[in-house]
């Protein structure tokens, strides 16, 4: 079955207008999900919508509210939130450019593939394509999504570009608040040339496949294990002590060499199972 859309409109640069539909760039990965139990009857715990001095309702008579003033509401249904005009439902506008590292990384929250809706749009998406990959610029522009008007940087991507929405200014926690008791000193050139060393000894290029959820196989172990236990419990590991807080010079220099004596090559983490390949999306064509 093909993927379907997330969102379908058209790029506009100045007086040229792209048709375009965006795809999720990701999904969410292996889980291990737990459900609320009462356990003294095993039953699951269930959850209903009540009113207060009234009890459950109908999920139909829910609709949104926005409070005025202390229980006092303007209520609106999902016909009249979903009327309101944004130009950027339809439309994203291409209004700055700027260098793809000017944006610091904190900022991107969740990519989408973009893709022509059709073959009239190929020439223009594949110029426009071009043109930021030898400007080496990322476009910006404002796209409502979910409920929501996002800030959207576009940039080349193999045949195809990614959109990223970005995070607002105001979404993002300042640093300073975190960082300000950090001293401010240089390290040891000594240390920081084993450190150095270390970093380059374990250089090598990125590749995700090479990394999956560990975490999620560890509970799927304990799972496994309670289930075959007799008892119904199990054994817990002992908690890693935390280290020693206040580590010396001395302490740190010796932890970095003997570091540096470990094997080159370390064990890569078990590459998890690759899922079924999707068929690709199926392109609108042109009547």
């Amino acid at each position: 079955m093909p993927a379907r859309a997330y969102w379908q409109g058209q790029i506009r640069l100045a007086l040229v207008s792209i048709p375009v539909e965006i795809y999720s760039a990701t999904r969410s990965g292996a889980t291990v999900s737990f459900r609320q139990i009462h356990e003294p009857s095993g039953k699951r715990v269930h959850y209903e919508k009540v009113v207060d001095g009234i009890g459950p309702v109908d999920p139909d008579e829910i609709m949104k509210g926005f409070e005025i003033s202390k229980g006092e509401y303007v209520l609106l249904d999902d016909e009249e939130i979903a009327g309101v005009k944004l130009e950027s439902k339809r439309t994203l506008e291409l209004t700055q450019f700027v260098d793809m590292t000017e944006i610091d990384a904190i900022y991107y929250d969740r990519p989408y593939y973009v893709v022509p809706a059709d073959d009239l749009a190929d020439e223009a998406f594949v110029v426009l394509r071009e043109a930021l990959r030898r400007a080496k610029k990322v476009g910006l522009g404002q796209l409502a999504l979910r409920g929501r008007e996002y800030v959207v940087a576009l940039k080349p991507c193999g045949r195809g570009m990614v959109l990223e929405t970005l995070r607002y200014a105001d979404e993002v926690n300042k640093a300073a608040g975190f960082f300000r008791d950090i001293p401010d000193a240089k390290p040891d050139e000594d240390l920081l040339d084993l450190a150095t060393t270390l970093i380059e000894k374990k250089t090598g290029r990125f590749d995700a496949s090479e990394f999956h959820d560990r975490y999620v196989d560890a509970l799927r172990e304990l799972i496994a294990r309670k289930r075959k236990s007799k008892s119904g419990k199990v054994a817990l590991d002992e908690e890693e002590r935390a280290p020693a807080r206040g580590s010396n010079v001395v302490d740190l220099m010796a932890a970095l060499k003997k570091s540096l004596d470990r094997p080159a090559s370390a064990p890569k983490p078990a590459a998890a199972p690759k899922p079924a390949a999707k068929k690709p999306a199926t392109r609108r064509k042109s009547a």
